[in-house]
């Protein structure tokens, strides 16, 4: 979901030498549908291209990665995705330096169109990052958002629970292999988090993960615009502004049936981080 940190670690995972972060990828990749011709993803194959920033430093044009991809896309939107995706791994592995890369991420808030895909489709193995925050954090955060009302803490309440639920549904059925990572595990003991991620990636843990900002090599177009704030994205850290949030929806939600266990479940599987000293 958004607002739960997937830009962060995107940016953590791109201070990988053996790993590429793309953003929403997926988001950009697709073929925007009648009536989308406004958003960021079909303006992005037009004018957008000579004025959005990639986390590289480089407008998108001139991206190494991106910029071949959004002039080749226009022509070729009628593609399937995994022949878009296999293109931009390929500009990807050419730009690469050290090493040949192990990963590539795509970071899309709930994409499971990737998850449709057989592995060979791809040409490379696909696993699954689920990232889950505290549901209590993640109200305050919609919450407090400008324009909200107080209600919108009741409907986010109850969306955090349907849509995790969803998805939680939608990956024990897929047939991937999923990492479960809660956003206060990663924010609270980031080089354990990390550490145990990349074990699971078959990577070994590299310090500069927990610095994103200055160290990633991720290239990312559509994301969080923390990505681009010196400070947030200096270092790993925890926002913990919700313990003394005026919503009332935030301080209840471990009250009711429900969203307690899955709230435990989610959150804090890897026990990294005691859920009680958050109370």
């Amino acid at each position: 979901m958004g607002h739960s940190g997937t830009t962060l670690l995107d940016l953590a995972l791109g201070a990988h030498p053996q790993v590429q972060g793309f953003g929403e990828a997926v988001r950009l990749l697709r073929r925007p549908a009648p009536g989308e011709e406004g958003g960021g993803p079909a303006r992005l194959r037009r004018e957008l291209r000579n004025e959005r920033l990639c986390t590289c430093g480089c407008i998108a044009a001139q991206c190494p990665v991106w910029g071949p991809l959004l002039e080749w896309l226009p022509a070729h939107d009628h593609l399937p995705l995994a022949q878009k995706w296999q293109r931009l791994v390929a500009h990807a592995q050419e730009q690469a330096l050290a090493e040949p890369l192990r990963w590539m991420v795509d970071s899309f808030q709930s994409d499971l169109e990737l998850l449709t895909l057989p592995d060979a489709a791809l040409g490379m193995e696909i696993r699954v990052l689920f990232l889950v925050r505290d549901v209590r954090s993640w109200v305050h955060a919609i919450a407090r958002r400008p324009r909200r009302q107080v209600a919108s803490g009741w409907r986010s309440l109850v969306r955090w629970r349907r849509v995790n639920g969803q998805l939680e549904r939608r990956l024990q059925t897929a047939g991937k292999p999923v990492f479960l990572l809660g956003y206060e595990e990663l924010a609270l003991a980031p080089e354990a988090a990390l550490t145990r991620l990349c074990h699971w990636l078959d990577l070994s843990f590299e310090p500069a993960m927990l610095m994103p900002g200055p160290s990633t090599g991720s290239h990312i177009l559509s994301g969080n615009h923390m990505r681009f704030d010196p400070v947030k994205s200096a270092r790993i850290r925890y926002d913990a502004a919700w313990l003394n949030s005026p919503f009332l929806p935030v301080h209840l939600a471990l009250l009711l049936p429900g969203w307690q266990g899955m709230n435990r479940r989610l959150v804090y599987s890897n026990d990294l981080v005691d859920p009680v000293g958050l109370m």
